[in-house]
This record gives C-alpha cells, structure tokens and sequence, in this order.
C-alpha cells in the first residue's frame, strides 16, 4: 500500500490528510482545516464534547512493532490511511497502549478522531517491592503525560491496564489502589483538564478505584446474555460514573470471519443498549505485536495484515450507524407527566431540557397542584398540556396527571430536575425486555447548584434507588420513575394521604405486593437539583420523617419493632459510610484463579445501624438524663463515660464521612474545601435530628401502640376447635395470619429453625407467639390445638433491672431524688412489656375466637358427658382459601 503524503513527524514536517475514496485502494489528497474539536468532559453516566453528548466508537490501535527510530507505530503515511478508513466506517476514537508521538494526535485530530492514551509501565512485575521502580513509574507517566498535554485529540489518559490478579494478590488490594491513586494525582498534576482512568478486567473487579473519571473494563463473552448480565453488574459498581468499554472482541481464525462479525454486532449493540459510554473493539487490525514479538496465531482485527476489510467491519460499521439503540425498535407512547407546586425556579430548565428529549412518541402533562409564582404559566409556549388544580398535595397532582395521560407508559419527573437526551428511550428498553411494571434510573446532582448544595449531595437523605440485583429494584425513587398506566390504575392509583413524601415508596410497595416487577436502567438518567440551604434541607428532612410515619401507619409489617424499614435490597446513595464495618472478602477461587474475583462487602454492623438511627439521639438524652442525676448521687458520673462516648459516634461518623466525600465541583481553594468538609459533617449530625422530629410529631415513636386491640392478661393460653373436615395445618396457619393482617397485626412468620409458627409484634417490647398442632381422630375429622405464649424482650428487663437496682442504690444513699426518677424510669419498660404483650395476646385471642377457636378448659367444661366434641364454626377460613 503506497500512499504520496507527507504528515507531521517529531522534525516539524507538513500534515496533508489521505481521504479515501468510496473504492479502496484509491486514496485521494484532500486539502482541509482539522475540525474544531472540544474537550470532552464526564458528567454523570455519559461524555460530553461540549454540550453534545459524545458516545465512544473506537477501534483499539496497535500495539506494533517499533521502526527504526523506535517509535512503536506505522510510518505517518500508513497512520493516516489507517485513520481516514476508520473515519469512513464510523470510527470516532482510538485506544492505543504506548505514548503516541504528538504527529500522530495531529493526524488523529485533522480526521476528527479521539485517542485514549495508554501510559504503559511495568505493571506484570512486582512493582511495588522492587527498590527504585515505583519512582521511575510515576516518573514516566509523568513524562508521558507532558508529551501528549492540552492536545484537542486527546480523550483520557490511561494510567494502567489489566494488573495480573496474582501481582495483585502478592502486593495487596489496598497498595495497589493507592498507587493507582497516586499516578492519577500524576497525570491531574500535569493535564489538570484530562480524563483520567484505569482499565480493570473481571479477574481484579474487586478493586475500588472512585477517584477515576472514567469507570473502563476488557470483557470478553461470547454468549449475548452473559454480557448483558454482566454489564448490568459493572454499571452496579460504575455508579454515577460513565462505564466505558475498553476492549471487545473475537478471534477470526477460531472462529470463523462471518461468525466474527455476527458477534461483534451484538456486543456492540448489547453494549450501548446497556447504557455504556462507549465501546472499543479490539482491534482494527489483526497486525499486533507483543514483547518485540509478533502475534500471529490471533487474528481479532477487523482488517487484515494488510488492510484489507474484513465482514467484520461492515459489521461494526452497521452497528455503529445505530448507536444507541436500532432503528427497528417499537416504541411506545410515553406520557411525561411534571407536578410543580411553586417550581419557578427551577421548572423552565426542566421544560428546556424535555424540548430535547430524543424520542418519537411522547406527551408532556404539566400539573399545577395550585401554585402562586406562575412558575408553569410557560408549559403552553413549549407545547405542552398544563393542568390546574387546587393545592392538593404531590399525590393527588400525580393521580391527576395518571388520569389525563394517553401513554401506555407514565414517566414522572420532578419540577426541580431535568432529563437526558435519551432517558425515554432507556426507560422504554427496559420495559421492553423486561417484565416491569415500573422502571427508575439514577437521579445526579448537576454541577453549578454551588458548595451548599455540593455539601448536602454528599449527606443522607437524599432520593436514593434500593436494588434486588443489578437489574431489579425494590425502590426507584420519585424524581426519577416511569409505570405502565395499567398497573397503576389496578391498584388504584398514588395515595393521597402523603402530600409531600412518601408517595414513591408507597406506590412500589403496592405494585410489588401484587406480584408486579420493578426495574432499573443506569443509563435513564436525570439531573435532580438537591437542596441549597441547610433550612431547605432540615425541612426536606423532617417532612421525610413525616412521610416515614405515614408510611408505618399503613405497611407496619414493613417496619421493625423500633420503627425503621428493613431493605431486602442494597441501598444506593451517598451518606452511607459507615466507620464500624468489616473489610470485604474478596472471591478469589482455588489459588487465586477464579476468572472473575468479585469483593463481597458485609452488611453494617449494629453499632453502625443504631449511631445513624435518629432514636440514638434518645440514648444521648437518657445518658445526658442520668449523668445529670449525678448532682444529687455521685456514682450517676459513672454514665458520663457512655455519654461521651454515645456523643462522640455520631461525630466521628459525621467527620469520615466528611473526609470520605467527592464534591461534584472542587472547591476552589483550600479554605473552602473545608468549610465544605465541615458543613457536610455539620449535616450528618443534622440529619437525624430532623428526622427524629417528623417521626415523633407523627406518632412513630419507640414505644408506639402497633394496634388497638383490646388488652388481656398477658399469659399462657390455649384454644381448640374441633372439625368434622380435614384441613391441613398450613392452610390453617395461611388463613389465620392474613386474618390476624386483616386486623392490621404486624405478623412474623417462623423461621426453618423455630419451634413456633406465627409471631404478633405488640410493641417495641413485647410480643405474642402462636403454636399450632392437629389431632388426627380418623375419617378426616381433626381436634386443632392453638397456644398463645407472651414473649417479653429481653432488653426491657434489662433496663428495668439495672435502674431498678441503681434506684434501691440510691435510696440506700438517702438521694431521694435520683433513687425516685430512677425507680420512675425503671417501671417504665416493664409497663411498655406489659401493654405490648397484653395488646397482641388479646388480638391473637379475639381473632382466632372469632374465627371459631374457644378456650380449651370451658370447652371440655361446658359439653355434656357422652356427648360427641363438635363445634359449628368454620372448617377453613373461607375468605383466604377461595
């Protein structure tokens, strides 16, 4: 291949840019300005050139063999063949695994394509040990980095790729990720404004590398579900950072070139439907040397040695064309419905941004729930459907939009935050290929809201998603959430009871208790504005608080004794760091050779669980109490210790967490950086407190009745019930539970290992147990035995016991008033044991007399001897059964 072009080389010669004509083999000589290219910058799971979105389409680029002069790539003019073919089949980026000389970034910016630069050192040895060689690493990034700075061609830098996981293993996890960490400070030292990244592959995925800019992974799978599987589990651990693709292939000589090119369409496809940023394929030629030697028995390039195409190209080209999604998709009809209620502020970015949604079929519903800034008064000029109605609360402005909705689909955005281009399109992909009656997607802080909001980006209590999996989800929070308009309308639509907060939680509860499917697309992205003021955020808490109650007023068997929600699913969001947790244990397999080495984090510890409950403020205010009662008995000093130390959790969790967070914009000097660090601190302290509020005013207290019943002497009791038709004792059980569930009791089943069946939570603490066995007496008929048992909590004696003994004490001592608030404060849990057991053994009682169940001892009592035990009641409980 000849090519009469002349092209920048390290001496300073001329560029002239080889276009190709539509036949090869005959290059043209174009005379061209090289097109403006802008930075490209992360935000949130995409690239972005400017503010058009930049999706990856790239080929990786070598490695070769080096020349004469030692440069590892082909002579200009052969580069610039290579590039302006890439270019004609829709290539837009190359990966390449050395320092590129800088005619090359020339060449690659007058044909309009990106480099992602490799900075290759010493990474299949043990680097860290090694006298000398970690400084000459970090020294040749860094002369890598200079050679290669502010260049417009320039996509990321590349700061290492793939660590053998035995290198890994030998040196320790945590070494190696600080000293990742520590070529990215190298690299952002020398181009403050470059991406920064490391490819990882699924036999190190254990490393924890958030700093990156870019989360980049080499995965090859060669089965379509697989790869979507798994790359649903990479966008898990990505987070909000874009998910590149790094490497994707198949090997032509094993597998053949037409199978070559049917299965890179796929992956190439599967990978942008997944919500990746992008994608390499490996690689464009199937030239390629390693260690000075060249590989020939691997031809995963989609030209051959000497350029010719391959049908994987046109392949790739194909799928390339379609990126994102395929042009034969049938999308549904969306109705966008926003709910605003005196949105002015932010309400006009989000009709902006809805203006450049890319999708063919959607509405847009704009409810006004009584607003008095005119905030919606410009939905018309956008074009879009603006409902009115009195202040009613956020519920009933989402039923209101549910009602005048032509969609199949109903996709709620909140008036303060704003979509992707392709957040539709996501959305709707997922309920194609998934049986969901609900989808969500991430909800990212935009950068620009200021430090205030930074800092309350990186505090609890923000709009968090609870996933089952990768894929499923438990919760998709409200800002961010789209349901097929016939699910919602069985079951009967939002609740208007929460006017505020709440509302989501309760509509995925309700969907999923009748069996209905929730799902995830990390790619449906929204940008949702947090709080800007520490006012705003307190009352933002406590109103989520308030909603907390509601919530546990109508799910109390979603709520533990002490009043919180028990997640099956893994909450994401950001003020979750815990001081008190386990290391991880990282899957290696037998000898560390596992393909994919996952790390299995522990769930938090009770200690962490209890220092972020807000009721933990109640414990520093019962030691704050007894250490107070010191004045007036001196061994009460003796709380001040636990009092420092209950008072000092909650700050040494709000100061790590502190210095654990990433801001969405660095803080400009030092100075402030700290004031931001502080008030994060400052709002982790907050937080709890301003939901302790909400949750006391609305009546979701510790010590809470969890039902009306009536009390009963809280002993040992015995019903019976004799029946003329057999039934097993497990229907017995199914129809008693949701007859006691019917009576809005809180009930526990028996795990494999306990000798009881139902429990009936009475309060925090006390409870009643129900045992159940069947009599058989033969031709079906059965005597059923029922035993109530109270079970008083352990932790309540406790207390009672130790203040209790600490009043007597007291008295002894003649300090009348520590030994009276004592002895006040010890009968207080045993009074709460008595009412809590005494409520649900009297529920547990009235419920199953109802249902045809008498006291064991009247019944044998009242029957005349000789007479045949029988009873009229019930045989099953007809209302479960049928």
């Amino acid at each position: 291949m000849t090519v009469a072009v002349t092209a920048n080389d390290e001496s300073g010669s001329c560029v002239r840019q080889v276009s190709l004509s539509p036949r090869l083999g005959e290059p043209k000589l174009l005379d061209q300005k090289s097109p403006v290219m802008k930075p490209v910058r992360a935000r949130g799971k995409f690239l972005f050139a400017g503010e058009q979105k930049f999706l990856v389409r790239g080929v990786t680029y070598g490695p070769f063999a080096a020349r004469a002069d030692g440069v590892e790539y082909p002579a200009p003019p052969a580069v610039a063949w290579d590039f302006n073919l890439m270019k004609q089949n829709g290539i837009n980026a190359i990966r390449v695994y050395s320092v590129p000389p800088r005619w090359l970034l020339d060449v690659a910016a007058r044909v309009g394509l990106r480099v992602m630069v490799g900075l290759p050192w010493a990474q299949h040895v043990n680097f860290l040990d090694e006298p000398g060689l970690p400084e000459a690493i970090v020294e040749s990034v860094r002369n890598g980095v200079r050679r290669c700075a502010g260049h417009p061609a320039v996509l990321c830098y590349v700061v290492g790729n793939e660590i053998p996981a035995g290198i890994v293993r030998w040196l320790g996890k945590k070494r190696v990720e600080r000293f990742i960490a520590k070529l990215y400070r190298v690299v952002k030292a020398e181009d403050p404004q470059a991406l920064c990244t490391y490819v990882n592959f699924p036999t190190t995925e254990f490393l924890e590398l958030p700093f990156l800019d870019l989360f980049c992974f080499n995965v090859y799978l060669e089965s379509k579900e697989k790869l979507e599987a798994y790359l649903a589990r990479l966008q898990s651990l990505a987070g909000d950072k874009p998910l590149l693709m790094t490497e994707i292939g198949l090997d032509s000589r094993r597998n053949g070139e037409q199978e070559q090119g049917r299965n890179l369409a796929w992956q190439v496809q599967s990978t942008f439907e997944g919500g990746s940023a992008g994608i390499f394929v490996f690689s464009w030629t199937d030239e390629w040397h390693r260690g000075g030697c060249e590989i020939d028995d691997w031809n995963f390039g989609l030209t051959r040695r000497d350029r010719s195409p391959k049908p994987a190209l046109a392949a790739v080209r194909h799928a390339f064309s379609e990126t994102p999604f395929a042009s034969s998709v049938a999308w549904p009809k969306i109705s966008v419905v926003v709910c605003t209620y005196n949105g002015r502020r932010t309400l006009w970015e989000c009709f902006e941004y809805l203006r450049r949604v890319n999708y063919p079929d959607f509405e847009v519903i704009v409810v006004d729930d009584g607003s008095t800034d005119g905030g919606a008064d410009d939905a018309a000029a956008y074009g879009y459907r603006l409902i009115r109605t009195k202040n009613a609360g956020l519920s009933a402005a989402r039923n209101t939009g549910l009602n005048a909705a032509k969609g199949e689909i109903v996709a709620y955005l909140d008036d303060d935050a704003y979509p992707d281009s392709d957040w539709l399109k996501y959305l709707a992909l997922s309920f194609l290929q998934g049986d969901y009656v609900g989808v969500g997607g991430p909800n990212i802080p935009p950068p620009g809201d200021g430090w205030i909001a930074d800092c309350v980006t990186n505090s609890p209590g923000g709009p968090i998603h609870v996933l089952l999996s990768d894929r499923e989800a438990e919760h998709i929070p409200g800002c961010n959430m789209a349901f097929r308009k016939a699910a919602l309308l069985a079951v009967g639509g939002f609740d208007e009871r929460f006017r505020t907060a709440g509302d989501d939680v309760d509509i995925c509860w309700s969907l999923q208790q009748r069996g209905g499917k929730l799902g995830f697309s990390p790619a449906a992205v929204v940008w949702h504005h947090r709080r800007n003021s520490v006012r705003r955020y307190w009352k933002q808490q406590k109103g989520y608080g308030r909603a907390e109650a509601l919530l546990e007023q109508k799910w109390p068997e979603k709520y533990n004794a002490a009043g919180h929600v028990s997640w099956a699913g893994r909450v994401y969001g950001n003020g979750f760091f815990t001081v008190v947790r386990g290391a991880g244990r990282i899957y290696g397999g037998p000898w560390g050779t596992a393909p994919f080495q996952r790390l299995y984090q522990p769930v938090p510890g009770t200690l962490s669980g209890l220092v972020l409950m807000p009721e933990w403020h109640l414990i520093v205010a019962l030691l704050s109490l007894l250490t107070g009662l010191g004045m007036s008995w001196k061994p009460l000093f003796l709380a001040g210790p636990p009092l420092l130390a209950a008072f000092s959790l909650p700050l040494i969790h709000a100061i790590a967490s502190s210095l654990n967070v990433r801001f969405p914009d660095a803080p400009k000097n030092r100075f402030l950086a700290l004031c931001s660090r502080v008030v994060v601190a400052g709002l982790h302290l907050l937080q709890p407190i301003a939901r302790l509020v909400g949750r006391l005013r609305w009546g979701l207290t510790p010590w809470r009745r969890t039902n009306k019943a009536s009390l009963s002497i809280p002993r040992e009791r015995s019903l019976i019930t004799w029946s003329e038709t057999w039934c097993s004792p497990q229907q017995r059980l199914h129809e008693l539970e949701a007859a006691l569930k019917a009576q809005d009791a809180v009930v526990h089943r028996g795990g494999d290992f306990d000798d009881w069946d139902l429990e009936v939570r009475g309060g925090l603490l006390g409870s009643a147990r129900l045992k159940m066995v069947a009599e058989e007496h033969g031709q079906g008929k059965q005597l059923v035995r029922l035993r109530i048992s109270p079970r008083h909590r352990w932790i309540g004696f406790a207390f009672t016991v130790i203040l209790a003994s600490l009043a007597i004490a007291a008295g002894r001592a003649s300090a009348w008033v520590a030994s009276e608030t004592l002895l006040t404060l010890a009968i207080l849990p045993l009074l709460l044991s008595l009412r809590d057991c005494s409520m649900a053994v009297g529920l547990t009682r009235n419920v199953n007399k109802d249902h045809g169940f008498q006291d064991g001892r009247a019944l044998f009592h009242e029957r005349p001897v000789g007479v045949r035990l029988t009873t009229t009641a019930p045989i099953c409980f007809q209302n479960v059964r049928d």
